[in-house]
C-alpha cells in the first residue's frame, strides 16, 4: 500500500472554540443573529424542524447540517444556554443513531444517484469538530473514525460523484483534523484517495473556460462551488508538498477577480458565474463559503492578504445581504441594487424571479440553511496561534482572548470600533512572566499605520506585513495600533468608480420602502422599492479623492449594519443622469465614464455598503 508523505503543519492554528470571546459591536451582532433566523429556524422551518437528521420525515440532505455548522460556534461564542441545548440535542441524536457500519445520518435516495451520499456528512463533520473543540466530547473522535472507515470502503467501490466530487476539500479538512489528533496513517491514505477523486479545480483555472457571463447551470461554473474550491490547492499542498498546489490559490482568485470580481471582494454568480456588471448578483452561500475558504487559507499559509480580503467580504458583502434584524436574507445581493422585487424579467444567469428579495427562503432554501456560519466563524478566526509560541492578530474586532502560551495563561483584550474607526487598543496580561511573540497584521491599505507600546513613541509599520513584538510579558502591557484610513478610489466596470476607506466600501444612501409580500412575521418576505433618485454621477478627483469627500462619524450603536445605524457618513456632490434607468428590474447598464449632466448639483450621502438595503456602489463620474 502506498504510504502518503507527512502532513505539513498549518502556519497558524485556530484557537479552540471558547478561547475567543466577542465583545462590543461584534457581540451585539452575534446576539442579533441568535435572536433572528439562526436561533429559531428549528422551531418552524420544516427542513430543520422535521429533518430526517433527527428522525423526522423532512429533508435529510444538506440543510440541517448547514444550519448546525453555524449554530455550534454561535452557541458557544455567546455561551447561550438555549442555543447550547439545541446543539446538544442535535449532536446527541446524530451520534446516538450512527449506523452499525459507521455511517452518519439518514440513508435514503437523495436524487443524486446513490443512497449513501457523503456530501452532507462532510458538513456534519465540520460541525462535530467545532463541537469537540468546545467540549472535548470523546464520542466525536470515535464517530468520525467509524464514518471515515465506512467511507473508505465505499469510495474504493463507488468513487465520488456529484456534489461530493466537487467539494472533496471540505472532507479532507476534517480528515486532517482527525489525523492530527490520532496519528492514524490510514487517514492520510484516505485523504489521498479523496484528493484523486475530487474534481481538479486547478486544471480548470489553467485555461479558464468561464470568462463571460454564463447562461447554463453547470457544477463547474456554480458560484458556491468556486468559492469552496479556493481552499482546495492549499489543502492538497499539505499532503503533496507540491509547490504548484501552493501557488495555485492566488492564481485562482486573480482569475475570478479578473472576469467576475466585485468591489466587495467576492465574485458574481446568480447562480453561475455572471461577469463584472455590478447589477449581477452574488449568492449568499458563496459569501459565507468564500469567507470560510479564506479562514482556512489563513491558517495554512499565514498570508496577510487573505485576511485583507476576509475583512472586505465580512464587513461589506456579509451584512448587506441580511435584513438588519437578521430575520430575512437575500439569495442574491447586487453591488448596484436599486430595487428588490419579484420579477420575471431579470438579469440573473439561472436564478429565479425572487432571488433578490429579502425573506425566509427566497429562490431556494440552501442559503436559509447555510447563512449561519458567516459571523460566528469570523469571530473564531480573529486570532490564531503561530509558530514559536506566538499569538497572531489576523482580523480586528472587539474581543477577549484567553489561552495558554508556553504553559502560562495569557489574557488579551481588544478594544476597538474597527472597521468603523482606525484605532485598535490591545491589552496583554499574563499570570506570570512569559516570553512569546505577538504578531499584528498590518493591512495592505494601511500605508501610514503606527504602533505604540505603552508610553513609547509611535513607530511606523509596513503595510501588508505582520508587525512582531517579541518580549517577556511580565506586567500588563498596552498596545495602540492605528490603522490610518485614507479615502481611496477603485476603477471598476465601464470606467466607473467605487469609494473605499479602510476595509469598508461606501454606497449611495437613498430612501427605500419595505413592503411585506408574504410569510408570517417576524420571518416574512419583503420587497424593497426606491423612494428617491439613485441615478447619480459623482464629482470627484480620482487622484485626490479626499478633496471631494468629507466624513461625519456617529456613535456605533447596537445595530451598526443598518441604514439608520450607519456610524460613518461620507458627503460628496453629484448630478443625476436621467438616461440611466431601471432595466430588467435592475440598475441599467452603467454609463461609460466620464459622463455629462446638466442636472442640478446636489450633496449626496454615502454610508458603508454593509449598512445599506438599496444602494449604488459603482458610480459613473462626471466630466471635469
Amino acid at each position: 500500500m502506498h504510504t502518503p508523505p507527512d502532513l505539513l503543519e498549518n502556519t497558524f492554528d485556530p484557537l479552540s472554540l471558547g478561547n475567543i470571546h466577542p465583545t462590543g459591536w461584534l457581540l451585539n451582532q452575534l446576539r442579533i443573529q441568535a435572536n433572528g433566523l439562526s436561533g429559531h429556524l428549528d422551531e418552524f422551518w420544516p427542513d430543520i424542524a422535521d429533518s430526517a437528521w433527527i428522525g423526522g420525515s423532512g429533508e435529510g440532505w444538506e440543510r440541517a447540517p448547514y444550519w448546525l455548522d453555524g449554530l455550534v460556534p454561535l452557541a458557544f461564542l455567546l455561551d447561550d444556554e438555549r442555543l447550547k441545548s439545541k446543539v446538544q440535542h442535535w449532536i446527541n441524536y446524530i451520534l446516538d443513531h450512527q449506523q452499525e457500519d459507521g455511517w452518519l445520518g439518514p440513508i435514503h435516495d437523495t436524487n443524486y444517484g446513490y443512497q449513501y451520499d457523503p456530501w452532507p456528512v462532510y458538513i456534519v463533520l465540520k460541525a462535530l469538530t467545532q463541537y469537540y473543540e468546545a467540549t472535548t466530547d470523546p464520542r466525536v473522535i470515535g464517530a468520525m473514525e467509524g464514518f471515515l472507515r465506512r467511507l473508505q470502503g465505499q469510495v474504493e467501490q463507488t468513487p465520488l460523484t456529484s456534489w461530493a466530487q466537487l467539494r472533496g476539500a471540505d472532507l479532507v479538512l476534517s480528515i486532517y483534523w482527525l489525523y492530527r489528533r490520532t496519528q492514524e496513517e490510514w487517514l492520510l491514505t484516505l485523504a489521498s484517495t479523496i484528493q484523486q477523486q475530487t474534481f481538479d479545480w486547478q486544471a480548470q483555472f489553467v485555461d479558464f473556460p468561464y470568462k463571460e457571463k454564463q447562461t447554463e447551470w453547470q457544477f463547474q461554473s456554480h458560484v458556491v462551488n468556486n468559492a469552496m474550491a479556493l481552499k482546495q490547492p492549499a489543502l492538497w499542498y499539505q499532503l503533496t508538498h507540491n509547490e504548484v498546489d501552493r501557488q495555485a490559490v492566488e492564481q485562482m482568485m486573480e482569475t475570478l477577480d479578473t472576469y467576475h470580481g466585485q468591489v466587495t471582494g467576492v465574485f458574481s454568480g446568480d447562480e453561475v458565474l455572471a461577469g463584472k456588471n455590478p447589477s449581477q448578483g452574488t449568492e449568499l452561500c458563496a459569501v459565507v463559503e468564500y469567507m470560510f475558504s479564506l479562514e482556512t487559507l489563513l491558517a495554512i499559509s499565514g498570508t496577510s492578504g487573505f485576511a485583507d480580503r476576509l475583512e472586505r467580504i465580512a464587513f461589506n458583502a456579509l451584512p448587506a445581504t441580511f435584513k438588519p434584524d437578521m430575520w430575512a436574507h437575500q439569495y442574491d445581493q447586487q453591488v448596484n441594487q436599486v430595487i428588490c422585487a419579484i420579477a420575471e424579467d431579470h438579469l440573473y444567469t439561472t436564478n429565479g424571479s425572487d432571488a433578490n428579495i429579502f425573506g425566509l427562503a427566497p429562490n431556494f432554501g440552501c442559503c436559509t440553511a447555510n447563512m449561519h456560519q458567516g459571523w460566528p466563524k469570523l469571530a473564531t478566526h480573529l486570532w490564531m496561534q503561530g509558530p514559536d509560541d506566538s499569538l497572531v492578530a489576523l482580523v480586528y474586532a472587539p474581543c477577549t482572548i484567553s489561552t495558554i502560551v508556553a504553559g502560562v495563561p495569557v489574557h488579551i483584550e481588544v478594544q476597538t470600533l474597527y472597521p468603523f474607526e482606525e484605532d485598535v487598543h490591545i491589552h496583554v496580561s499574563s499570570e506570570q512572566p512569559v516570553h512569546f511573540l505577538l504578531q499584528l497584521r498590518i493591512p495592505e491599505w494601511a500605508k501610514e499605520a503606527t504602533v505604540r507600546l505603552d508610553e513609547q513613541a509611535d513607530e511606523r509599520v509596513q503595510a501588508g506585513t505582520f508587525y512582531v513584538i517579541e518580549q517577556e510579558w511580565n506586567t500588563p502591557t498596552s498596545i495602540h495600533l492605528r490603522l490610518s484610513m485614507p479615502i481611496r478610489t477603485q476603477t471598476r466596470y465601464a470606467n466607473s468608480m467605487a469609494i473605499e476607506r479602510g476595509p469598508l466600501v461606501y454606497s449611495l444612501q437613498f430612501n427605500a420602502q419595505w413592503r411585506q409580500i408574504g410569510g408570517i412575521l417576524p420571518h416574512a418576505d419583503w420587497e424593497v422599492h426606491p423612494l428617491t433618485s439613485w441615478n447619480y454621477a459623482m464629482e470627484i478627483d480620482r487622484e485626490h479623492p479626499e478633496r471631494s469627500c468629507s466624513f461625519v462619524s456617529r456613535p456605533v450603536g447596537t445595530m451598526p449594519f443598518s441604514p439608520e445605524g450607519a456610524p460613518i457618513h461620507l458627503k460628496m456632490h453629484g448630478r443625476r443622469v436621467p438616461q440611466w434607468t431601471i432595466e430588467h428590474n435592475a440598475a441599467g447598464p452603467l454609463p461609460q465614464s466620464p459622463v455629462r449632466s446638466t442636472e442640478p448639483r446636489k450633496e449626496l450621502t454615502l454610508i458603508p455598503y454593509g449598512c445599506t438595503d438599496l444602494r449604488v456602489t459603482e458610480f459613473p463620474t462626471l466630466e471635469e
